[in-house]
């Protein structure tokens, strides 16, 4: 196993048979599955096919049948798995006079943030910032940061402690063309030096065909996977989006 892979030996997540159902309707069926590390899986489909739905039952909030397995290399159960997730927004007060340090700090220290930060904490911070090239914005007031920017913070936060599989869910939907750019090369490189599983829900195919090791496409099952050339022209996609062309 290379130097860079996780002390659980985490190789790959595996989904078989998730079926997902809420009230008698079942919002995902017989969903197969595998979440590879070192590799970025974007999740594509229309409005309401189940990617959200699909993202909470990896995050232990809904319900499920079926099995998600956390594989090692040999084929053996991996332990101690942990998973980041990146939200497609975070409401809060924009006016509170908080920083990006304090933020952080609050939501990863049990020590009240009112008591200040000490040096030590200080450079913690720092350092966990930096994983996204966002050590500049400490001192920055969470509310006065662009859409990119908070972005970056919260994949910062998902990385704290390192997760073994990272769960992101359309974490640039507003973010200027700027911003998309830093993040998806910020969590390109993450990939590359962490030897993350990534999870990736999105609606831009462009981004998706540049960065994406693989896509999945999804309506209640798995539609199509592949890479993004394949699943880009496959007949489920053209029946899902028109048939027309991904543009890089």
């Amino acid at each position: 196993m290379p130097a860079h892979a996780h002390d659980c030996g985490l190789c790959r997540v595996e989904l078989e048979g998730l079926t997902v159902t809420l009230e008698g309707q079942a919002l995902l069926q017989d969903v197969n599955l595998h979440i590879h590390c070192g590799e970025l899986t974007a999740l594509i489909g229309a409005n309401g096919a189940g990617k959200t739905t699909l993202l909470r039952a990896l995050l232990g909030e809904l319900p499920y049948k079926g099995a998600v397995r956390h594989v090692r290399e040999d084929g053996g159960d991996a332990r101690a798995v942990r998973t980041g997730y990146v939200p497609q927004h975070m409401h809060f007060d924009r006016t509170a006079p908080v920083t990006v340090a304090d933020f952080f700090a609050a939501a990863t220290c049990n020590a009240p943030v009112w008591w200040g930060l000490s040096k030590k904490r200080r450079a913690q911070v720092a350092d966990a910032l930096k994983a996204t090239h966002s050590q500049t914005l400490a001192a920055k007031r969470l509310g006065a940061l662009s859409g990119g920017e908070l972005q970056r913070v919260l994949l910062a936060l998902a990385l704290t402690p390192s997760p073994n599989l990272l769960i992101l869910d359309e974490p640039v939907n507003g973010v200027d063309l700027n911003g998309l750019e830093i993040f998806y090369q910020t969590v390109s490189e993450l990939r590359r030096t962490r030897h993350l599983a990534i999870l990736l829900v999105s609606h831009d195919f462009a981004l998706v065909r540049r960065y994406a090791d693989r896509v999945v496409l999804l309506r209640q099952s798995v539609l199509a996977e592949g890479d993004p050339e394949a699943v880009f022209a496959s007949p489920a996609f053209a029946r899902e989006f028109g048939g027309g062309e991904v543009r890089a």
